[in-house]
């Protein structure tokens, strides 16, 4: 018989054997620990990716509405600068004759009804300020209509008060003499002009 399958073989056979599945088992074991460890690493990242991103829409969002905020406090700022001043009828006066040189307009009428309290839509008035308005009935005739149109422009863009249109009727006139300067368009607008005040405190 051989030496090698000899009892004395199959002894020293066994113990290299266990040694070697245990060295396998222990190789298994190390694999299946890096294995999830790997993925443990991988799901830690994503998350850790998934909270950066999170934060960073945060952060976006956050200077979004501060930038947001700024721009409507200067807005707000604006427009309170513009209504929160008293009615100024001889301004809009000399507002009116301003615009009506500068826009070349030939003929100019108009007429500011007594101020009156603007009825507002909604539940409740504003605690704060009463919202007031003047009726503005103004009849114009120019050259041209862009004429016309720029000196409304205009004084919607004035610096004191609020000017909407409420109805602006514009029609062509009959010339007589082509060469002559006369008007050649007519316009008959309504406006509100719209001012605030603070409430006074009893």
């Amino acid at each position: 018989m051989s030496p090698l399958f000899a009892e004395e073989g199959r002894r020293k056979l066994r113990g290299a054997a266990l040694i070697l599945a245990a060295c396998i088992v222990i190789s298994c074991v190390v694999v299946a620990a890096s294995h999830l460890f790997l993925e443990k690493e991988r799901r830690d990242a994503r998350a850790t990716a998934t909270r950066l991103a999170e934060a960073r829409g945060r952060v976006d969002r956050i200077r979004r509405e501060r930038e947001s905020l700024e721009q409507s406090s200067e807005v707000f700022q604006a427009l309170r600068e513009r209504l929160m001043q008293p009615e100024s009828r001889l301004e809009l006066v000399e507002l009116m004759n301003g615009l009506r040189a500068r826009h070349a307009i030939l003929a100019l009428d108009y007429e500011i009804s007594p101020q009156r309290p603007l009825a507002v839509a909604g539940p409740a008035p504003f605690a704060a300020v009463d919202i007031l308005a003047s009726r503005v009935n103004l009849k114009l005739r120019a050259m041209h209509e862009g004429d016309a149109l720029a000196f409304i422009d205009s004084l919607g863009e004035s610096r004191q008060g609020f000017y909407p249109v409420d109805r602006c009727i514009m029609r062509r006139l009959e010339v007589v003499n082509p060469d002559a300067v006369q008007p050649r368009v007519e316009a008959d607008c309504t406006l509100e002009w719209i001012t605030m005040k603070e409430k006074r405190v009893a």
